[in-house]
Parts: structure tokens; C-alpha cells; sequence
């Protein structure tokens, strides 16, 4: 999964993968990290209070606009979690939400978010003075680039799609940015250097489904 070097892996990288079913994705609420600018990669930091109340609202939500397809989810065993902490709290707060047993869902270690190795726990200024050719190495390929002991978008995108060839019908998710960015290249055609940058929100759902996504709540 981790990688130790910056080297690119952009051109060996395939945009799509053929996927006849849906995916209901959320991103993890916000955490201490997220509200100071920090990058948690791998890190296990818990949902802040904003955090907890972004899970419960689209749960919400969800139970209200799409309710009996939660349930069909629910009796068919398709709610997956990432198993960092941020991720696990944000679906059983969303379940709970939905009026479903918190703690009935799976957890796969290939939705954890990428690791940023080395950097994890600085911002962006202390990773560009600690690290200035890492930075720059970045910036010129933010896809296939991976810190010193971590990974790129690339890696986790072809772990992601394993995951997703496993499965045989509709699926609800609750993880991270990057798996998020991942959903957008494999199942909608983003093209990488898009879905770098692409926004992520946190107390949204995103709907992939038909070569496309919509966000919703």
C-alpha cells in the first residue's frame, strides 16, 4: 500500500473500470486536522463536534430523500467503511441517523485514505520548508506523486478499484478525500489531474452511477 519514493505512476494509470452498479459515497466529517489545515493521510484523528453533527445531517438527509434505498442497502449488506476512526464514526452517526443499527457495516483496510508518510500531521507551509523537493515533485504530478513513506493518488486509486471488482451490486461508502477523487477517475471518467482537485465535501453524499456523479444534501 505505502510507497517510499516520488515516483510518477500517471502514465501506467488506467482512467476507467466497468461498474453496472451504484455507489453512495460519503466523506468522513470534519476533524481538528481538517478545521487546522493538517494532513491526517493514515493518522487516526476522531471527528471534531461539527464533525459529528456533518454525519448525523446527511444521514438525515438520506433517510428522507432516498429512505427505501438505505433499507435496501441495509438488508444487503452493503454499507463499507475505510476503518480509520474519522470514517468509522462518520457512518455509525449516518446510520443511526438513517434509523439503522449503528454498527452493522463492514470495514475494508483498501478505503483507508492515502498515506502522506512523512508528512502527515504538518500543513502545506511546514511540509514546503521541510520538504521543498517533495513539494515541487508534487506540484508537477500531484496524481502519481508519493511523499517519502506514503502513496500517491495513483496507488490508492488501483487499490480502490480491486475493492470495487468485488462487488456485485449497489454499495454505500464512508471514507475519505482521496477515495472520493479515486470514484470520480474510475467510475465517472474524471481525468486525473481533475480529480486532484476536485472538491470533496464533507456532510454531502455523492451518487456515482451512469458514467457520472451527482452531490446531494
Amino acid at each position: 500500500m505505502r510507497r517510499a519514493s516520488g515516483l510518477s505512476e500517471k502514465r501506467a494509470y488506467r482512467v476507467t473500470l466497468a461498474f453496472a452498479h451504484r455507489v453512495i459515497f460519503i466523506r468522513h466529517g470534519q476533524t481538528a486536522f481538517n478545521a487546522g489545515g493538517r494532513l491526517q493521510g493514515q493518522s487516526e484523528v476522531p471527528l471534531n463536534a461539527r464533525g459529528r453533527d456533518q454525519a448525523s445531517a446527511i444521514g438525515r438527509f438520506l433517510r428522507a430523500a432516498y429512505g427505501d434505498d438505505m433499507a435496501r442497502l441495509d438488508a444487503a449488506g452493503a454499507f463499507w467503511a475505510s476503518p480509520l476512526q474519522r470514517a468509522r464514526e462518520t457512518m455509525e452517526l449516518a446510520r443511526a441517523a438513517m434509523g439503522l443499527a449503528p454498527l452493522a457495516y463492514r470495514c475494508d483496510a483498501r478505503l483507508e485514505e492515502l498515506s502522506f508518510g512523512a508528512w502527515e500531521g504538518l500543513n502545506w507551509s511546514e511540509v514546503a520548508k521541510s520538504d521543498p523537493a517533495g513539494m515541487q515533485g508534487r506540484l508537477r504530478d500531484k496524481w502519481g506523486f508519493a511523499p517519502s513513506g506514503g502513496e500517491s493518488y495513483a496507488a490508492l486509486t488501483e487499490r480502490v478499484r480491486q475493492w470495487l471488482g468485488e462487488r456485485e451490486g449497489d454499495c454505500f461508502i464512508a471514507a475519505h478525500g482521496g477515495v472520493g477523487r479515486a470514484l470520480m477517475v474510475l467510475l465517472a471518467g474524471l481525468a486525473p489531474d481533475v480529480a486532484d482537485s476536485a472538491d470533496v465535501w464533507q456532510g454531502r453524499a455523492m451518487i456515482v452511477e451512469n458514467g457520472g456523479f451527482t452531490w446531494v444534501g
